[in-house]
């Protein structure tokens, strides 16, 4: 019988992979807004890749609540402002190999409403 597990870890690294080699074709250019997902945090941070500089970085472990659907919007919002701050408006969302559902969405949809294009 197979190892559940691996077979997910590999699906996530076959996902992100495929993303990075779409980026690499197309030469864009812009910031990334990268999601890391834990069992127990959320972490979202603006990376220039040209200058290898970190723009703007949340996480979940400032607020109180984590793991929560609102805990992602909140830091959605967060991100949005801090980049708009910075002068990025146009970024590429990298949701670092995992689904598209959940918080990752959450996170995404807040960030979009606050006024970045991806």
């Amino acid at each position: 019988m197979k190892n559940v597990s691996i077979d997910r870890k590999k699906q996530k690294v076959i996902r992100h992979k495929r993303f990075l080699r779409k980026i690499k074709i197309n030469g864009e250019n812009k910031p990334r807004l990268i999601v890391t997902k834990t069992n127990s945090h959320l972490y979202a941070q603006v990376l220039d890749d040209e200058n290898s500089t970190v723009i703007a970085y949340v996480d979940s472990k400032q607020l109180k609540k984590t793991g929560s659907v609102e805990t992602a919007k909140v830091l959605g919002e967060k991100i949005a402002k801090l980049a708009l701050e910075k002068g990025v408006s146009k970024i590429v969302f990298d949701r670092n190999g995992q689904k598209f559902h959940g918080q990752v969405k959450a996170l995404a949809d807040a960030a979009r409403e606050t006024g970045l294009e991806f």
